[in-house]
């Protein structure tokens, strides 16, 4: 379905009460104006495993953003893991 103010492809899909086509961000529906529900999304995974947030080890260092991979260093600046912010 493209946007009538762009002209860009967006994601669509069918009304469950009329079946007319509607962006799949839309909350009602533009032909009937029912509800529209939005899919539940499905956690993300790695390999088959939920990813678990509350796991995740957070850089020392106090400006990064950054979180320490399996080697013990920061994905985003490199530096070993010290045990807690610098």
């Amino acid at each position: 379905m493209k946007c009538p103010h762009c002209g860009q492809n967006l994601a669509a899909g069918s009304c469950p009460s009329c079946s007319s086509e509607v962006f799949e961000e839309s909350l009602f529906c533009h032909r009937c104006g029912s509800k529209l529900e939005k899919p539940k999304a499905k956690p993300k995974t790695v390999e088959g495993e939920e990813l678990d947030f509350s796991k995740r080890i957070l850089c020392s260092d106090g400006t990064c953003i950054g979180v320490v991979n399996e080697q013990g260093v920061c994905k985003v600046c490199g530096k070993p893991y010290t045990g807690g912010p610098a």
